[in-house]
């Protein structure tokens, strides 16, 4: 009887989370949208830099509502810094490969993510990981080969910036993933988050002097929206993990292809071509099997 109470509690929580985390990637793909849009006239680093500042606004509201500055203080500042100027190079690649490619094909590329991640996890964090997880991450390589397409003589594959950018992208944000499990051990959420958006405003900033251009009308109010809705956006994932398991919400990451290829073809009438279709299945089928072992090699840890 009790059990069955308990799952019935589990349930609802999951729900919950499945629902938050889906609203997340929503806003992200949104906030992404909105970058695209503007990078075709403002430079990369001046989108980051507003995406940072008024982003931190939001995070201020998570520092708060979760018990105050206290949860920032750090015993790893400089592995703190670290990470901040990882998040920057990872911003600004990601940006400046949705102003050189459709959406859609940015995201798909990024999917690659839980494959460096594996990968990263073994020289940073010492863990083993095994045959089954390695064969998974080669396959899903081999997805991305498959898009990028090297070989190939014209600037749509592999020697596309922008695909390039979004590879070094997906890169930085794996071993900054990899960095917060590290920085876990000692560091709150909250302090990982307001550290890493105040370094990458900060670093932005240095750029500004150099490349500015003055927003225009409306231009204003997206520039604003972009920081505060991927801060909301990051308050509600928060959320999502607080009430449902990692492994629940992994295989959701994957609805923002859904919004990446609708915006994409309502903004810009872009659709993902075979090889991006292609390549992007193996990608997601490789990252889900990975997140499946990972999830169940922790289980049997604990059991």
């Amino acid at each position: 009887m009790s059990q069955n109470l308990a799952a019935g509690a589990v349930m609802p929580t999951a729900a919950r989370g499945i629902a938050l985390y889906t609203l997340a990637t929503f806003l992200f793909a949104v906030m992404d949208a909105m970058i695209k849009w503007l990078a075709a006239g403002y430079p990369t680093m001046q989108i980051v830099f507003f995406r940072c500042v008024f982003g931190l606004l939001p995070v201020m509201v998570l520092i708060l509502r979760a018990g105050g500055f206290r949860l920032i203080r750090s015993r790893r500042p400089w592995l703190q810094l670290l990470r901040g100027l990882i998040i920057l190079c990872t911003t600004g690649l990601f940006f400046f490969a949705y102003s050189q490619m459709p959406l859609a094909d940015a995201y798909a590329i990024a999917f690659a993510a839980p494959l460096f991640i594996t990968a990263l996890s073994v020289p940073m964090l010492g863990e083993k990981v095994g045959i089954r997880r390695w064969s998974a991450v080669v396959v899903g390589f081999v997805g991305v080969m498959i898009m990028l397409r090297p070989g190939t003589t014209d600037m749509s594959g592999f020697f596309s910036l922008g695909a390039l950018a979004a590879l070094g992208g997906t890169f930085f944000y794996a071993l900054s993933a990899t960095l917060i499990r590290l920085l876990s051990r000692t560091e709150s959420n909250e302090a990982m988050t307001l550290y890493s958006t105040i370094v990458a405003a900060v670093g932005s900033a240095v750029f500004l002097p150099f490349d500015f251009r003055m927003p225009e009308g409306a231009d204003w109010l997206l520039l604003i929206a972009i920081g505060l809705i991927g801060g909301v956006a990051m308050l509600i994932m928060t959320e999502a993990f607080r009430v449902a398991p990692v492994a629940v919400l992994a295989p959701f990451e994957y609805t923002a292809m859904l919004w990446a290829v609708l915006f994409g073809y309502w903004l810009w009438g872009d659709l993902p071509d075979a090889w991006i279709a292609a390549g992007s299945t193996i990608v997601v089928a490789s990252g889900l099997y990975i997140v499946h072992r990972e999830t169940r090699r922790r289980a049997e840890a604990k059991a």
